[in-house]
């Protein structure tokens, strides 16, 4: 058979798979116009029809995501079975559902992924399919059976040129999905057991990342019952790594994941302050959960000296031991401030009545009392209503919402830390939240609880707003039909109006219970929602304190955990995996290490590597798996901004993306000489050039990289801008280069 007869085919498979699809999409829109459209219905099947609408809009997402490269492999076993292997699943329409399209994260796939000549798992053959959009382009064959003399013509010698393609082809500011490229040791850590802690450990371009994302994937196809009703967080460092992971998941059929900064994980709140450097390693340390728990003990306070409350003529002192005593027991039932001041309530009332009842209830000539306890329950009840009372109350154990509590504290931290660090964390009540103070607001919520008095409170006013409002769209129905059946004879005026059949409460709780939002939609909205398995990306940046928060959210510690300890940056990053996890999960945690460098040439690499040696010497970087033949290069000069301009030209990829990373307070003169770049904007990544600092590149990859003033860089913050290249790399200096950066280019 000739090589184009082979391509025929192929695409013949790849006709017959997308007319299935669009089959299913089009049987999807159709469903959900059709429910949309029956405006009008009952209102179960209103309620049945919005079901419907949720369920088919993710289906029909799914489809649209995949749309493109749906097929892009195909494995052969010598027993004679073929299996197609996609990125999703598909299946004939007959009885017997026979698989047309393998998804690959089935089992039957993992061949395609781990078959070697010396362990060829059945196979006779691996082929990779190359396309673009839907028509077939080229086809790359390996041969894993050596007795079979078959040959197709598109035989690929070394088993390597899908993977280099790829690694070689031009960046689009989007990550794209490795799925067609999944090495043996990405596929390992992919698919391990779900429970438990498992850290990933990899150095710049090893792909850590991606496979963190296929694992999502792998996740929710293996266990889809659990985490369809639990959702799975992903956790990035900045919103701009974000939106460049942000298309990998959909591309594989996966809608339902919630991604996430740590600044985003307190429902109502958005960091967007920045923190000094030490103001964030203040902040992110352990201490702070008591330092916390000190203010919040603050906040629960004594007379200065006494609190005099008038009640029916008499005058009521509460004073310092009172409420002292008060105080302390309420303190002994260990509960969060705010659920424990219903306490804190009944011991001041009890001490109230009792000083009221003494006083007037008292024999005064044998000191005996003359109430009855129907008579202390009265005095318990009218001091209840005293306005007083309650001032007093709201005084000594007052609510406190963690908003306020945070932004009190961090106006006027002193005395509650050394004045040093005081300093460094002090700002004004009305400032912006950072990232940092996001793991401060959820301790301070942990700490103060929901008073659930006030929650039903605010719920039953809700739930009375939304009655008021049903029954006024009852009432407009009821005219409606009045006015529409008053000429018509008696008999067709009986027909049943919406009134008949529901009353107004039952209407709004009708309401209620059509919440069609996500698991994911509803885990943002809920700070206490427990996932079902979260991943955190560059997890040695987190400081303890983002670690509690993270923990929280995960009861069940299921957790993949993604990052280098070479590339720690952050002045509150724990930095190791052991310290980390052991406040937590002791040693019970699992380690893999991804050893093989995918995106960085081997020539960007050896200068990266000189760069840690200089600190570290026994530092083993990953193995880079090309070479381009191109050396980067290191320029003094004078005029930066000038210079820049000018090597953003020479370095510019004929396609791809360019970087251009430099200390922030150079970004304003930069950007005045780069076109479409603006300094402080969150960046566009998928412009053609893009202008970051060290710590906005992390997770990052470029074609061409230009590093401004390394020599302002701590190693960590070096290293990574130094590795973010695909090509080329272009080092621009007016300062000193750190000594082994230029021993590195000398």
């Amino acid at each position: 058979m000739s090589n184009s007869d082979e391509i025929r085919r192929e695409q013949e498979f790849i006709d017959a798979l997308y007319a299935r699809v669009d089959a299913l999409r089009g049987h999807t829109e159709a469903g959900v116009t059709d429910a949309l459209a029956q405006g009008n219905t009952p209102m179960q099947a209103r309620l049945e029809r919005d079901i419907l609408v949720a369920e088919r809009s993710g289906l029909l997402a799914a489809l649209n995501a995949v749309d493109g490269s749906l097929c892009f492999g195909r494995i052969d076993f010598t027993s004679g079975t073929r299996h197609h292997i996609g990125r999703i699943g598909l299946r004939t329409d007959d009885a017997e559902r026979t698989p047309v399209l393998i998804d690959w994260r089935a089992d039957v796939a993992r061949p395609f992924y781990l078959a070697t000549g010396h362990t060829p798992m059945g196979l006779r053959r691996r082929r990779h399919l190359s396309t673009e959009g839907r028509r077939v382009t080229a086809l790359h064959d390996e041969i894993l059976d050596l007795g079979d003399r078959e040959r197709t013509g598109h035989e690929d010698p070394t088993g390597d040129a899908v993977l280099l393609a790829a690694l070689d082809a031009a960046r689009t500011g989007r990550m794209h999905d490795i799925v067609q490229t999944i090495q043996a040791e990405q596929d390992e850590i992919i698919r391990a057991p779900h429970r438990g802690v498992l850290v990933v450990e990899g150095g710049p371009g090893t792909g850590k990342t991606a496979v963190a994302l296929h694992r999502a994937a792998y996740l929710l196809y293996e266990h889809r019952e659990l985490l369809a009703k639990r959702a799975v967080l992903i956790v990035g460092p900045n919103p701009a790594f974000l939106g460049y992971i942000g298309e990998v998941l959909p591309s594989l059929g996966e809608t339902g994941v919630l991604l996430a900064t740590v600044g985003e994980l307190f429902p109502g709140v958005k960091a967007t302050a920045v923190d000094s450097r030490a103001a964030a390693e203040v902040k992110g340390r352990a201490d702070m959960a008591d330092v916390l728990a000190e203010v919040v003990r603050d906040w629960q306070a004594l007379p200065d000296p006494v609190i005099a409350i008038e009640h029916d003529r008499e005058i009521l002192m509460l004073d310092d031991g009172l409420v002292k005593m008060a105080r302390e027991r309420t303190r002994a039932a260990g509960l969060p401030h705010n659920v424990a001041r219903e306490h804190f309530e009944g011991h001041i009332l009890n001490t109230l009545t009792e000083m009221y009842a003494e006083r007037v209830g008292t024999d005064p000539f044998d000191g005996t009392s003359l109430l009855d306890p129907s008579d202390i329950t009265q005095i318990r009840d009218e001091i209840a209503e005293n306005p007083e009372v309650w001032a007093a109350i709201d005084q000594l154990w007052p609510r406190i919402t963690p908003q306020r509590l945070v932004a009190d504290f961090l106006a006027d931290p002193v005395g509650h830390l050394p004045d040093e660090d005081a300093a460094a964390i002090r700002r004004p009540v009305t400032r912006a939240w950072t990232v940092a103070d996001v793991p401060l607001l959820d301790e301070a919520a942990e700490l103060l609880g929901v008073d659930e008095r006030v929650a039903r409170a605010r719920a039953d006013r809700e739930r009375e707003t939304q009655v008021a409002y049903a029954q006024g769209v009852l009432d407009v129905s009821y005219a409606s039909r009045t006015y529409e059946f008053e000429d018509k004879d008696a008999e067709d005026s009986e027909v049943l109006s919406a009134h008949d059949i529901i009353d107004a409460e039952r209407f709004a709780e009708r309401q209620e219970e059509d919440d069609h939002r996500s698991a994911a939609e509803r885990a943002a909205a809920d700070r206490t929602w427990a996932f079902g398995h979260i991943i955190v990306d560059e997890a040695q940046e987190l400081s303890p304190m983002a670690w509690r928060l993270l923990m929280r959210r995960s009861p069940t510690r299921s957790m993949t955990l993604v990052g280098d300890p070479a590339q720690t940056a952050e002045a509150a990053g724990v930095g190791s995996w052991a310290g980390i996890l052991e406040p937590y999960v002791e040693d019970r945690w699992e380690h893999a290490r991804l050893g093989v460098n995918y995106r960085t040439p081997v020539e960007i690499m050896e200068v990266a590597a000189a760069v840690v040696r200089a600190e570290r010497p026994d530092f083993s970087p990953p193995s880079s798996v090309r070479a381009t033949g191109v050396r980067p290069w290191a320029r003094a000069v004078d005029d930066l901004p000038h210079a820049v301009a000018k090597a953003v030209e020479e370095l510019m990829p004929a396609e791809g993306r360019l970087a251009v990373i430099a200390p922030r307070h150079l970004h304003g003169k930069l950007a005045a000489r780069l076109d479409g770049v603006v300094a402080g904007e969150e960046p566009d990544l998928t412009r053609r050039v893009v202008l970051l600092d060290p710590r906005g590149a992390k997770g990052l990859e470029f074609d061409s990289v230009l590093v401004v003033e390394p020599g302002l860089y701590g190693t960590s913050d070096l290293y990574v801008a130094l590795t973010r290249a695909t090509q080329r790399l272009g080092v621009l200096h007016s300062r000193a280069l750190p000594k082994a950066l230029a021993a590195a280019f000398a």
